[in-house]
């Protein structure tokens, strides 16, 4: 598997080691399972994933992380493995809700692309039976991490 990165905004720079972060991350999340390829992770600005998210979800606003997934029917070349998709992140309010959540920025950013990563697995929270099972989730992929539940009060 493969896990790459492009930091298009420098404030991400406050957080040294992303790499590393995005393969702990990643490498974590798919453990186990069937689903395999390559991710795709985009460390952005709160201007730029507002620019995404109007043109993707029609919200005219940032947000934490969005994830593409990748096309079904994407052409892939003999012997690889097709990609799974793309996880954004802008730095604003990531940075914003790990303070204002008494979190460390390296923990909500990592528990903000295994979000991600499950999004691109098929998981989402439309409904609260949705939202139950992706939480459930998301605290096991963390606590094989050594993060701390991120829901709980």
């Amino acid at each position: 598997m493969n896990f790459s990165i492009e930091i298009e905004d420098a404030a991400w720079e406050a957080l040294p080691g992303l790499q590393a972060l995005v393969d702990a991350a990643c490498a974590t999340a798919l453990r186990g399972r069937t689903e395999s390829g390559e991710i795709f992770v985009l460390f952005t600005s709160d201007e730029e994933i507002r620019l995404m998210n109007h043109q993707w979800r029609d919200k005219d606003r940032p947000t934490n992380v969005l994830s593409f997934p990748a096309a079904t029917d994407m052409p892939c070349p003999h012997g690889e493995v097709p990609p799974l998709g793309d996880v954004v992140l802008a730095y604003g309010t990531v940075a914003r809700e790990a303070t204002q959540q008494g979190k460390t920025l390296a923990h909500h950013t990592t528990h903000l692309i295994v979000h991600g990563v499950l999004h691109l697995l098929g998981y989402d929270h439309e409904n609260d039976h949705e939202a139950e099972e992706m939480e459930n989730e998301e605290r096991l992929i963390l606590a094989r991490l050594g993060i701390a539940d991120p829901y709980r009060t």
